[in-house]
């Protein structure tokens, strides 16, 4: 008897009473007075059998057969038991990304509403919390099916926000404004620049549909940012006449993120990291921060170099200061600001009819459909997105607001509203609740 499955899964239980179940070597009586080495059984038991006629032809189930049919039943409650075991334990690397992205699979149609194309977002009402307590993965994506209803809901909710007077929204399309606009006649398309929200990779594809290089990854970073290089028009450098008739008849587009997820990435790429070397966001700006902002004023007033280390809370203070300081030094610091200037000062998202509004946080779903609609799928590639870097992280966001004051928080807040009832990210209550 073997101790196995017939998958080859050995058997401790199947062995143990596969060796009681086994037939002894010694030698048996038989009925004649013979001996002979197969198992046998007594003489009184034959007897009593031969009796009831179970040595005339009727089957008799012997002790070794029902030793062998308790053996099989209790494999067969292992085997059942395994089956039910496995249901719990899985052995698959979990996947980062779900379902297969749409730009792979290249089955979904792209919707559209009149010229305007219309890009789904993950992010629900503003009332329902983006991320579970637990997690730092973003809701549930839609599914196909759902995604010309959330995409819908999306460009309707942009509307409704701007309508209402209350909100912080409707600044002026100025030349701040226009200045943030780049350009690209080749294709009839306004791509506003939003920073921290991935503008360099979308700047490359502008460079090269204007036909400077033949894919973004032959555009040379040092070029992206050198306005003076990439050829990229703003809409500021056109007349009047030729602003209004882009605006109307161009494809328009930005991207936007998580309001507070957006100012901390402003704040280590410019204030920590400054990988672009910048020197001018630590010697200049940061102390200029630090004197009017921290608290300890000896420390405040002798930071005047990079070793001040301008602390998240002072920078939170600063940007949710509404007494005037603020808007003084953001003359000072001049176009630095843009980097945590609010969507509505970059882009002006009520006085613009954007024909599609992407989100950082579903990067990877909205690039086909930005493509599609500006009609440009075919002509370039946008850059690989490094798995997971768009997730909207909730665990990093309570990190760097940890020495935040709940009053400090709810400043900040007020002026970020109009971006988070704007685009649909929940007010983060868990900063100050």
């Amino acid at each position: 008897m073997h101790c196995f499955f017939p998958l080859g899964i050995h058997c401790p239980l199947c062995c143990m009473l596969s060796k009681q179940s086994a037939p002894s070597k010694s030698t048996h009586l038989v009925p004649n007075g013979d001996t002979d080495s197969t198992p046998r059984l007594s003489r009184g038991v034959l007897s009593a059998l031969d009796r009831v006629g179970g040595l005339h032809g009727r089957p008799v189930m012997s002790q070794t057969m029902r030793h062998r049919w308790l053996l099989l039943g209790a494999c067969g409650w292992v085997l059942l038991i395994l089956m039910f075991a496995s249901k719990f334990i899985s052995f698959r690397t979990a996947d980062d990304y779900g379902e297969k992205s749409i730009a792979q699979s290249g089955t979904l149609p792209v919707p559209v509403l009149g010229n305007k194309v219309v890009v789904a977002t993950p992010l629900p009402g503003p009332e329902v919390p983006a991320v579970s307590a637990t997690t730092n993965l973003p809701s549930p994506l839609p599914s196909a099916t759902d995604w010309l209803d959330v995409s819908e809901k999306r460009l309707e909710l942009l509307s409704a926000v701007c309508k209402n007077a209350s909100a912080k929204t409707r600044d002026p399309v100025n030349k701040f404004v226009l200045d943030r606009i780049f350009v690209c006649d080749k294709h009839k398309i306004l791509f506003c620049q939003t920073p921290k929200v991935g503008n360099t990779q979308w700047k490359k594809v502008l460079i090269v549909l204007n036909g400077d290089y033949p894919t973004v990854d032959e555009v040379p970073e040092d070029i992206v940012h050198r306005h003076d290089k990439n050829h990229l028009r703003r809409l500021s450098s056109f007349t009047p006449s030729e602003i209004s008739e882009r605006l109307r008849l161009y494809f328009k587009f930005l991207i936007v993120r998580d309001p507070f997820e957006r100012l901390i990435s402003a704040f280590k790429d410019k204030f920590v990291e400054n990988p672009r070397f910048e020197p001018w966001y630590k010697t200049e700006i940061a102390p200029a921060i630090i004197r009017r902002y921290r608290r300890d004023r000896r420390v405040a007033a002798g930071a005047t170099a990079p070793a001040a280390g301008l602390r998240f809370r002072e920078f939170v203070r600063y940007l949710g200061d509404t007494d005037g300081r603020r808007r003084h030094l953001d003359y000072e610091f001049g176009e630095a600001v843009i980097h945590w200037a609010t969507y509505s000062e970059l882009c002006a998202p009520c006085q613009i009819g954007y024909s599609a509004v992407g989100h950082h946080e579903t990067l990877e779903r909205d690039v086909p459909h930005i493509l599609r609609g500006a009609g440009v799928e075919a002509l370039v590639e946008y850059p690989a997105i490094p798995p997971g870097i768009t997730r909207y992280n909730r665990t990093k966001v309570e990190q760097y607001f940890a020495g935040v004051g709940g009053a400090e928080v709810r400043k900040l807040y007020a002026r970020y509203q109009g971006d988070f009832l704007l685009f649909g990210y929940p007010p983060p209550h868990f900063l100050w609740s």
